[in-house]
């Protein structure tokens, strides 16, 4: 059964009322059962009591509400000397009425003839009280559960109670009955129910509005559900984990924790092919417990999802031809999926300094992902792969590389600087050919990369990544030469342990390197987009932006230390945004204000000896002064404490 309820706009055919009836839900209620009580009472009498049946009324009995006999004429337009008219029943009919009933709470028991099949009215009519209940089609592979404030027509709710069990009332909207009552009278009339939206595929939206573009490696949404429909049930573990990651963004109660178990437990059973869309699975479950802090489990699931890579041939350049059927958008979506994990295992390795970028040593020949717009319209283009990547500039061929690709060479640039001996000294031969691979990345962008954002101002996620990865990588490269002391912050330890810097009496190159670094990552927390529709690796490198900030604001004097304050500021309330969906940033953003906050109390502590003031003028006293007095209450005041929601559990 395909998961996906039909998005087409639903609509109710008006088989449970006649357009006769007002559409009044008290009325309707005494009205059904007024003639629910009748037609039993009726049914115990004998058949003569019942009189002779009357297969229409004429209109001038209609018009009067008069009981007619059925006889042509009929005995009162006899008697009152009326032109005796009978029409055909207009049972059925949905066009509008003429003048409508005068009493709204009576029922016209003649106003169509009886049903001529011998099925009871209550048998017929679902939204008459009595009536067998209808079951609704059920969709999605989910066990039903019922979530507060959840439709009871949603995919995750249970089968309604029969009508009889349900009070009819009337809604202020209009509507003569409620939802259930509508779903129920359209599956017994065969329309498909009203329309609405379930936690299912609420969660599956915000996974495409949340996550998709940072992590834009499974099918687009229309190829998605186009694919789920032909091979029902092959994909329910990935969209138990779409469904996973799109619940971070939402209240939706116990369905979060249920969608994480039944994605870690489809995923690992036996029957489970080892395919890409498995590797798809735990990738995305890899991103989310790595946001949630459960670090040491995000690594556990990214062996086996690396060695699944593998084994499958997914880092082969005929693996996506073999295994996209002839689709070039889902030959698109293998190739994406083999370099976002690759993408995605250097991230890992180098904000926790924990692993050490396996993929990096893993052959690899396969084509370098299309433009983000290419792959969403599926207008894919022949794919270019990394040599011509690495021999543009000496090939002499004019050719444009996807964002995605200069994402993949900032990765295989980091993976090339954790790949380098210890680097001892700040003369090492070592350290000057990193730099020159970070520089001649910067410097060969084409105009069009050069920033975050495409050429309709929209973002662009996968530039932003390869430029703060950059960013960071020459912060892992410099710091540890430069003479900022990182001790004033080596309580800030929420995405790698604390690294020792000794500090230095002089700015030289390297501290200028890793200040620049810095500053370029807090610019980026300026971008006019959301913060949350960026990668939740973001966090750890605005935290290690936040360690050079605070460890060059621990210094006796410096020059710009307003700029330097507004850029920790900055820092803390990013964090502070980005820990409404993820964990790790609420940690940090804590740890970087502690901080602060101490080396505010420091500063003050030294402002009581005279000497501290030596070489301020009297402008720059007061100017120092006048900052100091608010900046306590404004750290207090950033970042409030934001209640972190149960995760879900982590056994396999």
């Amino acid at each position: 059964m395909d998961p996906f309820p039909p998005d087409a706009p639903q609509s109710l055919s008006s088989g449970g009322t006649s357009p006769e009836q007002p559409n009044d839900g008290s009325a309707m209620a005494a009205s059904l059962t007024g003639a629910a009580s009748s037609s039993a009472s009726t049914s115990q009498a004998p058949a003569a009591a019942a009189g002779p049946t009357v297969p229409a009324a004429c209109l001038a009995c209609r018009s009067k509400h008069l009981k007619c006999d059925g006889f042509t004429p009929c005995s009162r337009c006899t008697s009152s000397n009326q032109e005796c008219i009978y029409v055909a029943s207009r049972r059925g009919y949905k066009g509008p009425r003429r003048n409508t009933a005068q009493n709204p709470n009576k029922r016209h028991a003649s106003s169509s003839p009886p049903s001529s099949t011998g099925v009871s009215d209550a048998a017929s009519c679902p939204m008459m009280l009595g009536a067998p209940p209808v079951s609704l089609p059920t969709t999605g592979f989910n066990p039903a559960v019922v979530l507060p404030g959840t439709p009871a027509t949603t995919a995750y709710a249970q089968t309604p109670a029969p009508l009889s069990q349900m009070a009819l009332f009337r809604n202020p909207f209009g509507s003569s009955i409620d939802q259930t009552s509508m779903a129920l009278a359209a599956a017994s009339t065969g329309a498909p129910p009203p329309p609405t939206s379930s936690v299912g595929e609420r969660c599956l939206d915000a996974y495409y509005h949340y996550f998709f573009s940072a992590h834009p490696n499974v099918l687009p949404k229309e190829h998605l559900l186009r694919f789920i429909k032909d091979h029902p049930g092959r994909l329910d573990h990935l969209v138990a984990a779409m469904r996973y990651i799109g619940s971070l963004f939402l209240d939706v109660g116990p369905a979060r924790a249920m969608y994480f178990d039944e994605a870690i437990r489809l995923a690992y059973l036996p029957t489970c092919p080892k395919d890409g869309f498995l590797v798809q699975t735990l990738l995305m479950l890899i991103v989310a417990l790595d946001g949630s802090c459960n670090q040491e489990r995000a690594r556990q699931l990214l062996g086996d999802c690396e060695r699944i890579a593998v084994e499958i041939g997914l880092n082969t350049r005929h693996f996506a031809t073999e295994h996209g059927h002839g689709n070039r958008v889902l030959e698109e979506s293998w190739r994406r999926t083999w370099w976002d994990l690759f993408v995605v295992d250097g991230m890992v390795a180098g904000v926790h300094r924990m692993t050490n970028f396996l993929l990096f040593d893993v052959p690899a020949d396969v084509a370098l992902p299309c433009e983000e717009h290419e792959y969403i319209s599926g207008e894919i283009p022949t794919p270019m792969y990394i040599e011509d990547f690495d021999d543009q500039l000496f090939s002499g061929e004019d050719r444009e590389f996807s964002s995605f690709a200069y994402r993949v060479a900032a990765a295989r640039n980091l993976g090339r600087f954790m790949r380098c001996p210890p680097i001892l000294f700040p003369e090492d031969e070592n350290l000057a050919k990193i730099e020159s691979l970070l520089t001649n990345w910067r410097m060969h962008l084409p105009q069009a990369k050069r920033d975050d954002l495409t050429k309709g101002c929209q973002l662009d996620e996968m530039m932003f990544q390869a430029h703060f990865i950059t960013h960071a990588c020459s912060i892992l490269l410099h710091q540890p030469h430069s003479q900022l002391d990182s001790s004033p912050a080596r309580s800030v330890n929420s995405c790698a342990p604390h690294s020792v810097v000794p500090t230095g009496d002089a700015f030289n190159s390297h501290t200028r390197h890793t200040i620049t670094a810095a500053c370029e990552i807090s610019k980026m927390v300026t971008q006019a987009v959301p913060l949350l529709s960026h990668t939740h690796f973001f966090t750890c490198v605005i935290t290690l932006s936040s360690i050079v900030h605070l460890s060059k604001w621990a210094l006796f004097y410096i020059q710009d230390e307003e700029d330097l304050r507004q850029q920790i500021r900055l820092n803390i309330g990013a964090l502070g945004k980005l820990s409404d969906v993820w964990k790790a940033a609420g940690t940090a953003a804590g740890q970087v204000k502690g901080v602060a906050q101490e080396i505010y109390r420091a500063k003050k502590a030294q402002q009581i000896n005279p000497a501290f003031w030596v070489g301020f003028t009297q402008e720059e006293m007061i100017s120092s002064l006048n900052a100091d007095e608010g900046i306590m209450a404004e750290f207090d005041s950033m970042l409030q404490v934001v209640p972190q929601v149960t995760q879900p559990p982590t056994t396999q």
